[in-house]
């Protein structure tokens, strides 16, 4: 059975399995489940809000809705689909890194071309050990995850192959906001991740600046806006950078928060600048 078959497959007994009938299919998508808690949304589109809706908050005492909306999501991360998440810089898209058939949906919806890699979300530090070949230390890590940064290393052989196959190394994060980190956890493996905007276009900081998307997702996540909507800081993504090098350091992408991450990569562990890096 194909990858596609295989993912796709899964959807009636992982929502069976979290108390989710199946309702309508789009025919666009063929991914629509009725929610627990149905909110308005575009044709199409499966909308979540989150107790709170204001990214990054800890749990609303609401709790029932905060777990219902991370069981709905694990379900359909497990079935091999893509949603839209709020994180600590953007709104993002996430899939199962272990699905390959969700990898190409990532990329066909986008726009996005196949040279450019997915970062990898992860619910702990103690994760990245995992997936990654570790060549700073641990507390390093822990000074900059979780955070609005993305860490660049060698990857290993327990990401799925068809995960930026072009490329040796992998960006991990870890994101400040208390749903994602909880999500990666409940999914228990790693996720792919990328911002939720058709390539080339505008990042997005609320769930209606991407709703051309909605139609091919499976769930939107609404966690409330993010940032302030009119500072272009605000949509600059995490500040990418690669520790693959022992005891140098490379800005991929200054970010939202280069200040701060070259400084504790320089005066606390003395890091030097890769050659080349945009520092």
């Amino acid at each position: 059975m194909s990858p596609a078959l295989w993912c796709r497959g899964m959807r009636a007994a992982v929502a069976a399995s979290v108390g989710l009938s199946e309702g309508p299919v789009d025919s666009r998508s063929g991914r629509l489940l009725r929610p627990p808690s149905p909110a308005l949304a575009a044709p199409g589109a499966r909308l979540l809000r989150l107790p709170g809706s204001r990214a990054g908050q800890a749990a609303s005492p609401e709790r029932a809705g905060w777990t219902e909306a991370l069981r709905a999501a694990v379900a359909e991360l497990r079935a091999g689909a893509v949603l839209a998440v709020p994180t600590d810089t953007l709104y993002g898209l996430a899939c199962s890194a272990s699905c390959s058939a969700a990898l190409r949906d990532v990329y066909r919806l986008k726009g996005r071309s196949e040279a450019k890699p997915l970062a990898v979300c992860l619910g702990r530090v103690a994760d990245v050990y995992r997936y990654c070949h570790v060549r700073v230390p641990e507390e390093l890590l822990k000074d900059l995850l979780p955070g609005p940064v993305t860490l660049v290393m060698e990857r290993s052989e327990a990401l799925n192959k068809d995960l930026n196959p072009f490329t040796p190394l992998v960006g991990i994060r870890i994101p400040d906001h208390a749903f994602m980190q909880e999500l990666a956890q409940m999914f228990g493996g790693p996720l792919a991740l990328t911002s939720a905007n058709l390539s080339s276009q505008a990042s997005s900081l609320n769930v209606e600046e991407f709703q051309d998307l909605w139609p091919h997702l499976s769930l939107v996540i609404d966690g409330g806006p993010i940032g302030d909507g009119q500072s272009p800081e605000c949509r600059l993504g995490s500040t990418v950078v690669d520790l693959s090098v022992p005891g140098r350091f490379g800005i991929i992408r200054p970010g939202c928060a280069l200040e701060s991450t070259t400084a504790i990569l320089q005066q606390k562990y003395g890091l030097l600048p890769s050659h080349g890096s945009c520092l």
